[in-house]
């Protein structure tokens, strides 16, 4: 049988860093947010346009535009099953969208717009909740079995190295100092443990702030171009929890490892579309878009402390602090959509969109370089190939199908329905590997891991208008169960049931109310 695959080591002095494959994709990701109309009616807009939502899925939406308009989105988030962690709140306000569009007639048919938008594209409010038994197994064993591989020396009380032997590894240390001396002999040996809890709480966002051109041909071709700026505001923190036992199988306490990470920075991508009308006198419609990679520059902190509440062991807690630079590549993103009115009463879309997440490039940052001569700095940065290897493994292309319909009882009044299927972005035999020969894997400071399945959002909304005022309510709800496991398995390689007995199902409910203003002048 294969040796472990090592989890959870942590480098504290590195000159390159990465990111891990789990964080990645929870950073590279979307919501379905914007205008209440726009999510009322399931985001399947990107043909119909005339939504400044549009503006971040299909810029060409932002050419069907006739009149100048400001709108703003408010809202309130809630998650079902769950209860208030720490700072982190099942139940939140939230500022989603605001931006304006200036139409500027530019021919007898034709229009050149110009548009603004913010909009929260992902909303990292959740509470993760899990508790299993365990039998024969624990994380405070991955810390002896790094040791018995010649990960770190546990005869040494006076740290810990690692790799080549000239890098001084913190967080093992931590886990060095929970294993327990034997009174005979003097050597460490590992606990098994009777059972886990864990919960993580996370808040914070992606903020989206995308500026378009866009315009009409002879009202049949539209074309639009959105440059965006990513904002990441990240925060979470952990608990979890052991009960050890010793070799007796009699219970000697808990020991508990708590983890805070933030993670901040900013990225940018270019969205260009075409929408086209094939038939002069139909209004049916044909949009398709391409999204390049976001460009991410991003920075992480942690803060990881281990308590140690048994009876025995060499310490009774410890912690270290890390905080390290790191770049972000996601894949491309492709979209075909259709969509089609009949008269003034009934509007419908549909969308299709793709974006293959196992390409995902982890990137360390190698070093800077000034030019003296244009007086200009950058970060100069490669792929961490074995990181993005992992990644591929573990994440694949990912299917989202947007319908929607809108029905007008009359001018001022209507109604509105939508459903979104997102195929999973994980294999469900990924996992977290720890032994990798990554900065990524060096700086995890966790090693639970959680195997999304796929999302599906129902959506309805209403609106009314007066005049030159509109006033949209959306409601909408999500719902994503996933396989959790607190670790990887030792022999996750040879012994597919003990990895399966260590996994969780988890589920993931949102409800979300929106209220969205707009003025068209």
């Amino acid at each position: 049988m294969k040796k472990i695959l090592f989890a959870l080591t942590l480098l504290a002095a590195v000159p390159v860093a990465a990111q891990e494959t789990y964080e990645n994709a929870n950073i590279a990701t979307d919501d379905l947010n914007g205008t209440a109309r726009y999510v009322g009616m399931g985001g399947a807009m990107e043909a119909l346009g005339a939504d400044i939502s549009t503006i971040s899925t299909n810029p060409a939406g932002i050419g069907l535009f006739r009149h100048s308009a400001v709108v703003g989105t408010m809202g309130m988030i809630s998650q079902q099953d769950a209860s208030d962690f720490d700072w982190s709140k099942k139940t939140s306000m939230s500022f989603d969208q605001m931006g304006f569009v200036y139409a500027r007639q530019s021919g007898e048919r034709s229009f050149l717009n110009f548009g603004f938008n913010y909009h929260k594209s992902r909303n990292f409010n959740q509470i993760l909740s899990a508790a299993d038994r365990l039998s024969g197994v624990s994380q405070n064993k991955l810390s002896y079995i790094k040791g018995f591989d010649g990960c770190f020396n546990l005869e040494e009380d006076d740290g810990v190295w690692v790799g080549d032997g000239n890098t001084f590894n913190q967080l093992d240390y931590l886990y060095y100092n929970v294993l327990l001396p034997d009174a005979n002999d003097g050597n460490f040996y590992y606990n098994d443990a009777t059972g886990y809890n864990m919960t993580r709480g996370q808040k914070g966002y992606i903020g989206e702030y995308d500026f378009n051109i866009s315009g009409n041909i002879n009202d049949r071709w539209y074309l639009g171009l959105s440059v965006g700026i990513k904002d990441v505001n990240y925060k979470s923190y952990s608990e979890y929890c052991e009960n050890l036992v010793d070799y007796n199988n009699t219970s000697i306490g808990d020991v508990y490892v708590n983890d805070e990470r933030h993670i901040d920075g900013t990225g940018f991508n270019l969205k260009a579309g075409v929408i086209y009308r094939p038939v002069e006198e139909s209004p049916f419609r044909i949009g398709l878009y391409v999204h390049t990679p976001t460009w991410y520059d991003l920075t992480t902190e942690n803060t990881t402390t281990l308590l140690n509440k048994t009876s025995v062991g060499a310490f009774d807690s410890g912690s270290n602090s890390e905080s390290y630079k790191f770049k972000l590549f996601t894949p491309w993103k492709f979209g075909l959509s259709l969509g089609h009115t009949i008269g003034n009463m009934v509007a419908l879309g549909a969308t299709y969109e793709y974006s293959d997440y196992g390409s995902l490039d982890s990137r360390v940052n190698t070093g800077a370089t000034y030019d003296w001569y244009y007086d200009e700095y950058w970060e100069d940065s490669e792929s961490d190939r074995e990181m993005n290897s992992h990644t591929e493994a573990t994440l694949k292309g990912v299917s989202t199908v947007k319908v929607g319909a809108e029905l007008r009882a009359d001018e001022h009044f209507a109604v509105r329905l939508g459903y979104n299927y997102v195929s999973p972005m994980y294999n469900l035999d990924g996992f977290k590997n720890g032994a990798l020969d990554s900065p990524g894997s060096y700086y995890a400071s966790a090693t639970d891991y959680t195997n999304w399945k796929a999302t599906n959002r129902l959506t309805a909304g209403v609106g009314v208008n007066f005049d030159k005022l509109s006033i949209d309510l959306a409601y909408q709800y999500s719902i994503t169960k996933g396989e959790f496991s607190p670790f990887m398995s030792y022999y996750a390689e040879a012994d597919s049931d003990l990895t399966d007995n260590l996994s969780n199902i988890v589920d993931n409910k949102r409800h979300q109310l929106m209220l969205t203003l707009g003025y068209h002048f």
